[in-house]
């Protein structure tokens, strides 16, 4: 079980990526057959890669071509280096808000078309916002590549509003906070974390936005928004597919080419910066809807754009202590004596500027929060005060990773993502290429050192999710 569940993509023309978390994995046994597979395959890796061409208009644009010739079938990406934690104060969720105007009409698209469009002609579109990034997409036939590009390069400057979008996009904005926060008792409760955890930093805010504050967004807060992140200066275009990159260069300059970049491009994205943390936080957060207690702690770290070995050593962390049944916290505590129904961890590496660490318990009926703390509390102790986890350990989980890690270029969206998400938060190609080596190399040491630093109860918050009020109180 994880604490804070990615919330699930709404039906419609876009979904919100907010969530910063994992999905578990392939069974762990099935990998573990695979290690001498992994092992031959990890020396081939660089050569199987797909081929990948780059380019930069003189507007500013950064388009990146990946070459899958498998199926006459293309993904296209154009992701815009603005999220949730780059919103003007006061005025949350405009980020996500403005994804959804961008479903609206051009003065060549007619209104609430550009969907219609795309599966008229067979293909599939979506969108995301996260706190870092907003991004668009469309999987469809190669031929019809040109047709999407030209859709994606008109609505990026030229996209008309009015207030009747305004009033009709807020309200369902409002309605998805409701149906996917103020009835998810976990959802709220990941929200107060969060608040809790960031003094400073606009992490702290939610990407679908304070629900006071985005029911007073406006049209001229859409418009200001729009005029100064969506340009070519602030874009990405990512094209994988069946597809020629000189053509799709050629079709870039020709559709992208003309449209005047905005300046934001050459702006460092300068954000609130987060103070030191002093002092341990608590919360306690209380629903009659909650139906499984449990407690979790987060802790503020780097992230692989800030620190990438450190962040390398943390990943491997989060498998070794909450990877599964074959972790630490769950063999300890699920198995060989069964306080809890699931406990683990999670990092979250990709962020642009701070990373999060989280491990959590959820405790079997009888056992109070108060003894699963103490139980959570007991392996990290346990586990500080050892050597660290074995070769066999780290064998397995490097394994895990290799075949995730080649399953996931089997995909294009897959492929799409890993390199739209790395050069939106700043990454090069070679750091995004890299991160895999940089796991493989990953020692005992390394995560040690690692968890001495992280497991700082000053860099934490610790949040019970309850049922009711109990006797229960939080430890001082």
């Amino acid at each position: 079980m994880n604490p804070t569940p990615p919330m699930p993509c709404p039906t419609g023309a876009h979904a919100d990526g907010a969530a910063r978390r994992r999905p578990r994995r392939a069974p762990a046994a099935a990998i573990i057959a695979l290690a001498g597979l992994m092992t031959a395959l990890g020396a081939s890796m660089a050569a199987a890669a797909p081929p990948i061409t780059t380019f930069t208009l003189d507007n500013g644009l950064q388009g990146i071509v990946i070459e899958d010739h498998r199926a006459p079938v293309v993904t296209q990406m154009v992701w815009y280096r603005v999220g949730a934690a780059d919103e003007p104060f006061g005025r949350s969720g405009i980020a996500h808000f403005f994804e959804h105007l961008m479903f609206k009409g051009t003065d060549d698209i007619p209104d609430s078309a550009f969907s219609k469009i795309v599966a008229a002609n067979g293909g599939q579109d979506n969108a995301f916002t996260a706190q870092d990034y907003t991004a668009y997409f469309q999987r469809i036939a190669a031929d019809r590549l040109e047709l999407v590009m030209t859709m994606e390069a008109d609505r990026m400057r030229d996209l008309v509003i009015t207030d009747d979008h305004i009033r009709t996009e807020r309200d369902v904005v409002l309605e998805e906070r409701n149906q996917r926060v103020e009835n998810n008792p976990e959802a709220l409760f990941a929200e107060q974390r969060d608040a809790a955890l960031y003094l400073n930093h606009p992490y702290g805010i939610p990407t679908i936005g304070w629900k006071h504050e985005v029911s007073t967004l406006t049209r001229d807060d859409a418009m200001e928004f729009y005029r100064r992140w969506y340009a070519p200066d602030n874009a990405i275009l990512v094209v994988a597919g069946d597809v020629n990159p000189a053509e799709v260069q050629a079709l870039a300059e020709r559709l992208f080419g003309p449209l005047k970049p905005s300046g934001v491009g050459k702006t460092e994205r300068v954000r609130p910066a987060e103070p030191p943390q002093l002092s341990p936080r608590r919360l306690t957060f209380e629903d009659p809807r909650v139906r499984q207690p449990y407690v979790a702690r987060s802790y503020l770290t780097v992230t692989q754009r800030t620190d990438p070995a450190k962040a390398a050593a943390l990943d491997m962390l989060s498998e070794v202590l909450g990877g599964g049944i074959n972790s630490r916290m769950a063999q300890a505590l699920t198995v060989q004596a069964p306080t809890a129904l699931a406990a683990g961890a999670w990092y979250g590496a990709g962020a642009r500027d701070l990373g999060e660490f989280g491990i959590y318990v959820v405790p079997r009926p009888g056992v109070t929060l108060a003894d699963a703390e103490a139980e959570m509390d007991a392996v990290l102790e346990t586990f500080l005060a050892s050597d660290g986890p074995s070769e066999e350990e780290l064998s397995r989980i490097k394994a895990i990773s290799r075949a995730d890690y080649i399953y996931a270029d089997d995909s294009q969206m897959s492929l799409a993502r890993r390199y739209g998400a790395g050069l939106a938060n700043g990454l090069t190609l070679e750091e995004i290429d890299g991160w895999q080596d940089r796991i493989q190399a990953v020692t005992a040491a390394d995560v040690m050192a690692a968890a001495r630093e992280v497991f700082d109860l000053k860099r934490s918050v610790t949040g019970w999710l309850m049922t009711q009020p109990n006797d229960e109180e939080p430890r001082g």
